[in-house]
């Protein structure tokens, strides 16, 4: 069976390798690389999401496409929420935490504005799709 996730783990791949000269863009639209702790692995995840910036600090839509679930990335973020972010050629680690509320809407907003397709996604599930916030560490 193939991974249906092939070409998202072939796109951070490019990105981390080129120090983020290439793979840079999602049909136009800037990505940025989060590496993640596996939940139950330990192991680093590379994690190739929309950027989503605002003062510093970041965004990642824990969208799956509007799937029933959310991926696999959004527990390891949950368990570990310490991670890297690579924007281009800068990394910086960041602490992550799931917004609600004003918090949430306020980067759901930006995201929905960075990426208009996470509109179409929410209609897709009952789930409320997460936003997690990353600032600093």
């Amino acid at each position: 069976m193939s991974n249906p996730h092939a070409w998202a783990d072939d796109q951070a791949a490019l990105f981390e390798r080129t120090n983020g000269a290439e793979g840079s863009t999602l049909r136009g639209k800037p990505i940025v690389v989060v590496t993640t702790t596996g939940a139950k692995s330990g192991a680093p995840r590379l994690v190739p999401v929309m950027r989503v910036e605002h003062d510093g600090s970041y965004a990642v839509v824990a969208s799956k496409g509007g799937a029933p679930r959310h991926p696999v990335w959004y527990h390891n973020l949950v368990a570990h929420p310490r991670v890297q972010l690579q924007d281009g050629p800068t990394k910086r680690d960041y602490v992550a935490h799931e917004a609600s509320g004003a918090e949430r809407e306020e980067w759901w907003a930006r995201a929905v504005e960075a990426w208009p397709d996470y509109a179409a996604y929410q209609t897709r599930t009952e789930r409320l799709i997460p936003v997690f916030v990353l600032d600093p560490a």
